[in-house]
């Protein structure tokens, strides 16, 4: 199954529509940020030299974003640092533009939240906020990179006999993971994908982003996520990283025994969900000769253990 892509192109007179309904200063340049698997962002800079970020939301519907948004203006109004979409004249926060959804964020300095000690302590106290939140019915109770997505994948699989050496080992792997991962473990809002692509900062976190992810679950696998995202580099797992995760999170928010135990099995859960989703976007459904092979980064680390 081969999923198209649709993707926007933006013209001058359309961002600077879009720019007067925000009641923001006119255009003065593009330019077309890094990073965004499905998504196209583009920073705008303004004819007073001030910057805004214009969102092309090329892979979800309409309705899809209204929800997306939704998520970013409860963890704004519950003190969690994000985006949240600027609002237009006409009161909404999302425009529409050829059956895509459309919007203005407010530029954030910073890059990327790095990997030194702090940044990662602030990325453990934010996360452990971000668990103590009330939930919302923007929130669904389904990982959409996780067990639905490896079903999806096996139908697939099945209905065109495409079983890879991976989807062999991704649903045995899924089948004992369900009878090792608890139940009843404490439940929260998570992000779902913490990875530094996600998270702004300069030595702590200025804004966490992207939640098309975002669900409610289980607090500790959102934990173990960000271990994968910022925890290893070429050579392995860093225990120093690991460390300066848990401690900030604790600093906050204190894991149960039951969390504790736990570790192992949800680290490897979020592994193979990351694997699944490279391998559903780049080989299954959106084949890219430069990519299909991204997957194996995260299933080489299946081979390698870590005590939590």
């Amino acid at each position: 199954m081969v999923i198209e892509m649709r993707r926007a192109e933006v013209e001058v007179d359309e961002a600077n529509e879009l720019l007067n309904q925000a009641g923001l200063p006119n255009l003065n340049s593009m330019e077309i940020l890094q990073g965004g698997w499905d998504n196209t962002n583009i920073l705008l800079t303004l004819s007073d030299a001030s910057k805004v970020v214009l969102k092309v939301w090329n892979a979800n519907t309409v309705e899809e974003v209204r929800r997306v948004v939704a998520r970013h203006c409860h963890l704004d109004q519950h003190g969690i640092p994000t985006a949240v979409p600027i609002q237009l004249a006409n009161g909404s926060l999302i425009a529409e533009r050829g059956g895509m959804a459309w919007t203005l964020l407010p530029f954030i300095e910073g890059g990327m939240l790095g990997t030194d000690e702090n940044s990662l302590k602030s990325l453990g106290e934010t996360m452990a906020l971000l668990h103590q939140i009330p939930a919302a019915d923007c929130f669904p109770g389904n990982y959409r990179m996780g067990w639905s997505l490896f079903e999806e994948m096996f139908v697939i699989a099945d209905e065109t006999d495409t079983w890879s050496d991976f989807l062999v080992t991704l649903k045995k792997e899924s089948e004992s993971l369900r009878n090792q991962i608890l139940k009843d473990l404490p439940q929260g809002i998570l992000h779902g994908d913490v990875f530094p692509d996600n998270v702004i900062g300069d030595g702590s976190v200025a804004a966490i982003l992207d939640l098309e992810e975002s669900f409610i679950g289980p607090c500790a696998f959102d934990l173990v996520m960000a271990f994968v995202g910022f925890g290893w580099n070429d050579e392995g797992p860093i225990n120093q990283r690991w460390k300066a995760l848990l401690e900030g999170y604790e600093s906050i928010r204190p894991l149960s025994q039951e969390e504790i135990f736990a570790l192992p099995a949800l680290h490897r859960y979020a592994t193979l969900s990351i694997a699944a989703w490279r391998y559903w976007k780049h080989v299954m459904t959106q084949p890219d000769e430069s990519l299909k092979t991204r997957y194996l980064e995260m299933t080489e680390r299946l081979e390698i253990g870590f005590n939590f």
